[in-house]
């Protein structure tokens, strides 16, 4: 058995230091509602889920799985992009998002020509590190094993790395010898 955490167990590893009860979190890309249930379970009932989705038929399969969990009553659903949440973002939740997680890409079992973008993730990822809270962490699931993953990563990579280190921390997280171009995370901090 593997010690070290896999990429997505590692996220959820990230976000559960972050994220408490009550807190207000968002899952920018629903796809099927794995993370949209596990940021619901962690926030509780006293919490807030904003989760989006530009695809109806990741939509349904997050409300469905939610439906499921009983875990619905603390989550919006968002049939729109994610550069436009401040659409959504209720005004006392600014500067109070706990957490958030992007898993990049398309959504698996679906069109694969409709995937995430470098210009809506880097505007997505711009609003919401301008409203985390202090301590607050949103982590980037990166898969750039397809042609337009790489263009989105290939773009990510110098926005992330020149974020000012005086006010975020940022990680890089990737297994370095694994083949087929592994996913591997970004998770950005906001320093005090």
């Amino acid at each position: 058995m593997m010690k070290l955490l896999g990429v997505l167990p590692f996220a959820r590893e990230l976000l559960m230091k972050a994220v408490t009860e009550g807190d207000v979190v968002i899952d920018a890309t629903a796809g099927k509602g794995n993370d949209t249930l596990f940021l619901s379970k962690l926030v509780s009932n006293t919490g807030k889920v904003y989760s989006f989705d530009i695809q109806e038929a990741a939509i349904t399969a997050t409300r469905k799985k939610l439906a499921e969990n009983n875990q619905d009553s603390n989550v919006q659903l968002i049939h729109d992009g994610h550069e436009k949440l401040l659409n959504y973002l209720d005004q006392d939740d600014y500067e109070n998002i706990a957490g958030a997680i992007f898993n990049l890409g398309y959504l698996p079992g679906s069109d694969k020509t409709v995937v995430t973008t470098p210009e809506t993730t880097i505007k997505a990822i711009e609003h919401i590190i301008k409203h985390l809270k202090v301590e607050g962490i949103l982590v980037l699931v990166v898969y750039h094993g397809h042609a337009e993953g790489k263009v989105e990563k290939d773009a990510l990579i110098p926005f992330i790395r020149a974020l000012p280190q005086e006010h975020f921390h940022v990680l890089e997280y990737q297994f370095t010898n694994q083949i087929n171009n592994p996913p591997f995370i970004i998770a950005i901090e906001k320093r005090g």
